[in-house]
């Protein structure tokens, strides 16, 4: 099996393991794999990964969910950054399910974070986007030890991990904890995020509570004002259930607020494959990101 072949089947193998945002995930079915695995970019750059970084070292820090991983190319300088949020309903969900992402586009030439963040039912939220606005400060703080531009952090999520980068840009209450502001996202790729929390849809419950004030706060399309970062909005033709027009109304919103935003449908996809293929040269998302980041 070739080496871009084997990284395709081992981040489909991980996406397709968790539980994504879905009105009855309990019998949701992963779609089956391709019989064609995109190419990997055979040129590029040696990538380093610095694995297991601890974001948070307090006493009561947890030992795997407050830390991340760093991809950089090797012997560049001066790179923008993604920093990747996962998804899976708040719930599941690891950084080390993401080595393929991180390769891929650290070989292009982009440093790559990737973080891991407490989960349901252990915490709720705002637990969540507290790790994640805790991580981003670690970055911002420490990727030009790395060659990274700290000025150029681009956040990125999936799922679960696009609500969380949206909230973070939108809404400054988590980065404000971490002496930070929106103002330092560069801008905000959300892949099939989740918008707007429902009050009386009852698997948001495990995670937001049934409060409505709470889901209200919690959803990124209530805090659209102000200045915002850039947003680069995907989601899939066959997106779940909610997906497509939330992340629809989330683009209205923005454009409505005169906020720089794009939205990108991908035809083919659905809420799987979106992020699966984004490692892939040709796919529509793998371009539009890069064009996003300035590379």
């Amino acid at each position: 099996m070739s080496t871009g072949r084997s990284a395709w089947v081992a981040l489909f193998a991980a996406v397709v393991g968790l539980v994504g945002f879905a009105p009855a995930a309990e019998d949701a079915k992963p779609p089956a794999a391709p019989a064609a695995a995109p190419a990997e970019v055979e040129s590029g750059f040696e990538v380093v990964r610095h694995a297991d970084i601890a974001y948070r070292t307090d006493p009561a820090a947890d030992k795997e969910r407050h830390k991340l991983d760093v991809y950089v190319p090797k012997g560049c300088k001066d790179f923008p950054v993604v920093f990747f949020v996962h998804g899976g309903s708040w719930k599941s969900g690891n950084k080390n399910l993401y080595v393929a992402v991180g390769n891929t586009f650290a070989k292009l030439g982009l440093g790559v974070v990737i973080t891991n963040y407490r989960l349901s039912p252990q915490v709720k939220h705002p637990a969540h986007v507290e790790d994640v606005a805790r991580a981003f400060a670690w970055t911002c703080a420490n990727i030009g030890r790395y060659g990274g531009r700290p000025d150029r952090v681009f956040a990125c999520g999936h799922s679960a991990g696009g609500h969380l980068v949206s909230l973070l840009a939108t809404d400054p209450t988590y980065l404000k904890a971490e002496n930070r502001s929106p103002s330092d996202i560069a801008g905000v790729i959300a892949i099939s995020g989740v918008y707007r929390i429902l009050h009386d849809f009852r698997l948001f419950h495990s995670v937001f509570g049934p409060d409505e004030e709470v889901c209200r706060r919690a959803s990124p399309i209530n805090h659209v004002s102000g200045k915002l970062p850039p947003f680069l909005i995907a989601y899939a033709d066959s997106d779940y259930p909610q997906l497509d027009t939330m992340a629809e109304d989330m683009y209205a919103a923005l454009k409505k607020g005169n906020h720089p935003a794009t939205l990108l449908k991908l035809k083919d996809r659905n809420h799987f494959t979106i992020i699966l293929k984004v490692i892939d040269p040709s796919d529509p998302l793998h371009r539009a990101l890069l064009q996003f980041v300035g590379k």
